[in-house]
């Protein structure tokens, strides 16, 4: 945007008063293709794009966006958000929805089906059309050659690249370019009548070379593995007992349990368990927790946050003991916190809230294999799957995809119907031992009624006990 424009734009924003003024700006362009029963079942890509506006008045936000950002769109949009009074937040989400005519930009068009556009091909950071299919093609028969007990395998790429700038009446003007690529595969395999599934995912930013098929076979070969093997799952324990996370997907449980919690919005409106607990020990000493916005390749790494502040790595448990909460500009303003490059969006059509990056445990000493050797017996918990968790007390609820018992320092059986049951709290200070395997996966986070992409991952972890609800007596 234009600063000139920008500057003339957040002035008229504020010509009735106000503590603060912010335009949001967005163009994306965006590809996804999507395989079913073992074709290509739909091709969507799009470009979108407009400009929003928030407006701070004392306690009360005003928010308004229009898809252009033409002078007299983004003008007009200031002049009616700018006068608006006396209006709550909600009712502005409502009324100043304004669209006027997008001259110089092209609303959502190109949302049509590959049939509807005759087949033409598309790109989208580097991926065409036809090198996603190819992707998709090498996931299908990968899967499908794994096992005859594999009857589904669907799968999707989608690409994105979006341009964002972000002015605000604090002097800052910043612009950022972001490109990502995510393929996701699911596979069914059938048994009987047990059924079992496996997911994997690949998962690429910043500056990338489109992914090979060699690394979507992979992923199929993963998430076929998976499904499979579980076919052989006998019932999950139930009781109290040694529960071993692996690395990757089992920082879910952290994001989840705690990482929501530790958001200043949260905290603000005193609706969290770690409220008032900064500078107090909440796990071992040998423990540390990041939220790392600034990880090269992580998922949720941007330059700056949808405010315009530069995203950083955060240790919110160092040592064992909290350091930090999450941190947008208002609420950081209120708690009288620094701000950490946390305050995230889905789009322009969205408010930004304090939102996690890239959350995970630093790595420790031991390794995976000789910490689980030195486990005489536990559940091992290879990947979560959804839950539920309560903000205020920490309390959680999380099935297990993918489980094992592990029995004298092997891990043995593999088995099925799994939950996990307990309190983020309490989980951190039970943890006695963090491998060096870390790993960071991918995956999408929903607040407020946005998604936006966030990394979960951790080293191989064991915590001393939990609740393992399953069908079996242990």
């Amino acid at each position: 945007m234009n600063p000139e424009l920008a500057a003339r734009a957040l002035e008229l924003a504020l010509r009735r008063g106000g503590d603060f003024a912010e335009l949001f700006v967005e163009n994306r362009r965006s590809l996804n293709v999507r395989l079913e029963a073992g074709r290509i079942e739909a091709v969507t890509a799009g470009v979108d794009g407009g400009v929003s506006l928030r407006i701070v008045r004392g306690h009360t936000t005003l928010f308004g966006y229009c898809e252009g950002i033409d002078e007299p769109a983004v003008l007009g949009l200031a002049a009616r958000l700018g006068g608006t009074e006396g209006i709550s937040t909600k009712e502005t989400m409502r009324q100043s929805a304004m669209r006027p005519s997008a001259v110089g930009w092209t609303n959502s068009e190109m949302c049509r089906s590959k049939e509807e556009r005759g087949g033409e091909s598309v790109s989208v950071s580097g991926i065409s059309t036809q090198h996603a299919t190819m992707l998709l093609d090498a996931v299908d028969r990968t899967a499908r050659s794994y096992s005859p007990e594999i009857v589904q395998v669907p799968a999707n790429v989608s690409v994105l690249e979006q341009k964002v700038c972000i002015a605000n009446s604090q002097g800052v003007l910043v612009q950022d370019r972001r490109r990502r690529a995510f393929l996701a595969v699911t596979v069914v395999a059938k048994r009987g009548t047990s059924i079992q599934t496996g997911r994997e995912t690949l998962a690429q930013t910043g500056d990338f070379d489109p992914p090979d098929t060699a690394a979507a076979a992979t992923a199929a070969q993963e998430a076929a593995g998976k499904a499979v093997i579980m076919l052989d799952a006998g019932p999950a324990p139930v009781g109290r007992m040694p529960v071993i996370l692996a690395g990757g997907f089992g920082g879910v449980l952290f994001h989840e349990a705690c990482g929501h919690g530790l958001e200043a919005d949260f905290i603000l409106k005193g609706t969290s368990a770690w409220k008032g607990r900064l500078g107090t020990r909440v796990a071992p000493a040998f423990l540390t927790a990041v939220d790392d916005g600034s990880g090269q390749g992580l998922w949720g790494t941007d330059a700056v946050d949808d405010e315009g502040t530069p995203m950083q790595r955060t240790a919110v448990i160092e040592n064992g003991v909290l350091t930090s909460y999450l941190t947008d500009l208002l609420r950081g303003e209120k708690l009288g916190l620094a701000l950490t490059g946390n305050g995230r969006r889905e789009s322009f059509r969205h408010l930004p809230y304090p939102r996690m990056t890239n959350t995970y445990f630093a790595p420790g000493e031991d390794t995976a294999a000789s910490l689980v050797a030195d486990t005489p017996r536990a559940f091992y918990a290879r990947s979560l799957s959804g839950g539920e968790v309560n903000p205020a007390t920490g309390d959680f609820v999380f099935g297990v995809s993918e489980g094992y018992l592990v029995e004298n320092g092997r891990v043995g059986a593999p088995v099925r119907g799994a939950t996990l049951v307990g309190n983020g709290l309490e989980v951190l200070q039970g943890i006695d031992a963090v491998a060096d395997d870390l790993e960071v996966k991918a995956g999408f986070c929903g607040k407020e009624g946005q998604s936006v992409p966030v990394g979960t991952g951790q080293p191989t972890v064991r915590v001393r006990e939990m609740t393992i609800g399953g069908t079996d007596a242990a």
